[in-house]
């Protein structure tokens, strides 16, 4: 629940004004594009309906370009444009700010306690 609460906390943070969903195809774009429409629906464990209609949208605000894939033109491939890169590192820096602020604010044995229980989260997820 604390984590949970937590990645709430920071997508609020953000400022970015997307849904949660928006921001985390944007981010996978960002990091694995330009990706098909099936890798990014992959990506986001969503039925291809779903990214679909999320990648209009981020379309539209122009966070993102479509191309037709060189190699299969009936394919299009999804890359962040310059307004999403730059809306992105702007939200990243936002949401950093936020937590540093907030660790901060720890006394050092609780920063200590919490670098402690990111090391165990660490090794749960990898």
């Amino acid at each position: 629940m604390s984590a949970t609460r937590l990645a709430r906390r920071l997508r609020q943070e953000s400022g970015a004004g997307l849904s949660p969903s928006q921001q985390s195809a944007l981010a996978v774009v960002a990091n694995h594009g330009p990706l098909t429409l099936g890798a990014l629906a992959e990506h986001e464990r969503v039925a291809p309906p779903s990214i679909t209609k999320v990648v209009t949208k981020l379309e539209a605000d122009g966070l993102v370009v479509r191309s037709p894939d060189p190699g299969d033109r009936r394919v299009c491939r999804v890359a962040i444009s310059p307004h999403g890169d730059a809306l992105l590192e702007e939200s990243r820096r936002r949401k950093t700010a936020w937590l540093a602020g907030r660790i901060s604010e720890l006394g050092s044995d609780r920063q200590r306690r919490l670098a402690d229980a990111l090391d165990v989260l660490d090794e749960l997820i990898s």
